[in-house]
């Protein structure tokens, strides 16, 4: 089965996106019937490609994109690549054609743009095509987009409509798209987690302190991170040697730091930039304490770290948090917008050792339920139902 496979963000590009797809491409390339090509960005003037195994190429197409903020795409980014993925994979088609290789099927990340190149392609080609739904490109999930989401929405409709499957990485994701007005049924595949490679190791955890992680992820005002710091700024006094330490860049870092200065807690918060993720695993094991104040998320990457960590959990409920958090038992929930309550359930942790020791055991007990081999056997069935389809019609 040979599937043409689309995302614009691909590491170190992008974020839970783009690792998630990553690790996908990882599993795909053990699995002998199935040949995928990935069309993405690279990261400097050039067109690269790179392999995994013998059946999996990835195609990086020079978009303009520099080493600077590489969590962040702007929209000319997403433009740029839309505009060259297009043809590339036009360019493709036609050389499997040629070569008696014909593609099966297209799968996208991103309804917008990936989807709407792929729904171009099944016009064009006849070929089917799955959209995989990742948070910012379902309408309502970023307030920064509103205005976007209002003049895109009927294209998003048309898409989703078009596609073979549409598929969410959590339920409230799935429920946040079915408020879009789409008719079309929306399935759920959670994304997986690499056990073998993030897991606890409470020695790390350094005497005298008190280490919150964010995790790895862009560091954007829809985080909430504005919230955590000011939760820290409530507990410092009570608390000296609490510490938060934040993975990642984005745009909100400048006005964060200018709120930890301005909350005298420039201390207590530190920026660590993006690190990449094969170096973030000692980051979470010094933690002893997962926070994610977020204002809505798909299914977050950095909780399943944490999780996979064995640290006990505090986000709102958002995304897949509550298909992850189990109240009292591996964390809990916290009002969203709410520092003081931020603050009380960090308390909390840290005035009961032995709570935050049993919670992160189970955290670790729901990371061993999930993993990418999972993931990749979920699509890869429905890839088999899209083939059979097509053979059919």
């Amino acid at each position: 089965m040979k599937i043409l496979f689309f995302n614009y963000e691909y590491p170190p590009l992008g974020g839970g996106a783009a690792n998630a797809t990553a690790y996908l491409m990882r599993e795909y390339s053990k699995n002998s019937d199935i040949e995928v090509d990935l069309i993405t960005s690279s990261i400097n003037d050039n067109y690269v490609l790179e392999t995994i195994g013998e059946n999996i190429r990835i195609h990086r197409l020079p978009i303009g994109k520099k080493s600077q903020n590489l969590h962040f795409q702007s929209q000319k980014d997403l433009l740029v690549y839309s505009w060259k993925a297009y043809f590339f994979a036009i360019k493709l088609i036609n050389e499997r054609k040629k070569g008696g290789k014909r593609f099966d099927l297209t799968h996208s990340f991103f309804t917008v743009p990936c989807g709407f190149i792929s729904m171009l392609l099944k016009w064009q080609f006849r070929l089917p095509y799955i959209v995989s739904l990742r948070g910012s490109d379902v309408p309502g999930y970023s307030e920064r987009f509103t205005f976007i989401y209002k003049l895109l929405k009927p294209v998003i409709k048309l898409i989703w409509s078009q596609a073979h499957f549409v598929i969410a990485n959590s339920k409230g994701l799935k429920e946040l798209a079915a408020k879009t007005g789409s008719k079309k049924e929306i399935g759920v595949i959670y994304n997986g987690i690499d056990t073998q490679h993030f897991k606890p190791e409470p020695g790390r955890r350094p005497v005298g302190k008190f280490i919150i992680t964010t995790g790895a992820s862009r560091v954007t005002h829809r985080k909430g991170l504005n919230y955590l710091i000011e939760a820290v700024s409530f507990l410092t006094p009570k608390y000296p040697y609490i510490q938060v330490k934040i993975m990642g860049e984005g745009n909100a870092q400048a006005d964060l730091e200018k709120l930890a200065e301005k909350l005298d807690v420039k201390k207590q918060v530190e920026f660590l930039g993006r690190i990449a993720r094969e170096k973030t695993v000692p980051y979470y094991q010094e933690a002893g304490l997962f926070v994610l104040p977020s204002m809505n998320e798909g299914m977050s990457n950095a909780m399943l770290e944490a999780l996979s960590s064995g640290l006990p959990i505090l986000a709102t409920d958002t995304g897949g948090s509550s298909e992850l958090i189990k109240e009292n038992v591996n964390g809990y929930i916290i009002k969203m917008r709410n520092s003081q309550d931020i603050a009380d359930k960090i308390e909390k942790m840290m005035n009961d050792p032995e709570l935050a020791k049993n919670m992160g055991a189970e955290s670790r007990k729901v990371a061993e339920q999930m993993s990418w081999e999972k993931v990749a056997g979920e699509y890869f069935e429905l890839y088999k139902k899209v083939w059979s389809k097509d053979l059919s019609s």
